[in-house]
């Protein structure tokens, strides 16, 4: 397939990818059952499938808002960057189906374990498309310093992740520690941790 200019295309991907992550987050709403009972205390048992409820909603809303900034910086549509969105997409999709186990399963080791591997595979996948995105998308001054900060705190989240597996052999609430920290890394505004990353890209780092 031949690339195409223009915002058209662009469009379409984002609103496909909406109808998509929407899916998901409707998809994950689903685990949560209505008690038989009326008690509010019937509710209590529930706890691990709403808390891993919250956790993965957070992550799917990380992603949508990050795509939508992302995509505002794409300018063509090819090939190599339909089948990074579709990747992004897939990958996402199987965070339904993490979070059902993790809530089933009460945060135990391998639920936990399972969980973060599905984690990483989004982080990955959309690294793969700002790769895209970067190359052949804007290229002015504000791109670049978007890119090569976001790039970096990409990098910093994946190890995160990465260091949560290891640490759930120990227990999996340091793993769930781990993950949490990145949703709060993610959604703290202009951190400091951010100024960081654009201090280190006035210096001519990438």
């Amino acid at each position: 397939m031949a690339d195409q200019e223009g915002s058209g295309g662009i469009a379409r991907i984002e609103a496909f990818s909406d109808g998509v992550i929407a899916v998901i987050a409707t998809i994950m709403v689903l685990d949560l059952k209505v008690p038989s009972g009326e008690a509010l205390s019937a509710l209590l048992p529930q706890w691990p499938t709403f808390l891993a409820y919250v956790l993965s909603y957070v992550y799917v809303a990380i992603y949508w808002v990050n795509h939508h900034r992302l995509f505002s910086h794409a300018r063509r549509v090819s090939n190599g960057l339909l089948w990074a969105n579709m990747a992004l997409l897939f990958t996402l999709s199987l965070v339904p189906f993490a979070t059902a186990y993790l809530g089933d399963h009460r945060f135990g080791r391998d639920a936990t374990l399972l969980y973060l591997v599905v984690m990483l595979l989004p982080s990955a996948t959309y690294t793969t498309l700002q790769t895209v995105i970067r190359r052949n998308g804007e290229q002015d001054p504000a791109a670049l310093r978007y890119h090569a900060a976001t790039t970096r705190k990409g990098y910093v989240a994946t190890g995160i992740y990465a260091m949560g597996l290891p640490l759930s052999f120990i227990s999996p609430w340091l793993g769930i520690a781990c993950a949490g920290l990145v949703a709060l890394f993610w959604c703290l505004p202009s951190s400091r941790l951010d100024r960081i990353f654009l201090g280190c890209e006035e210096l001519g780092q990438v």
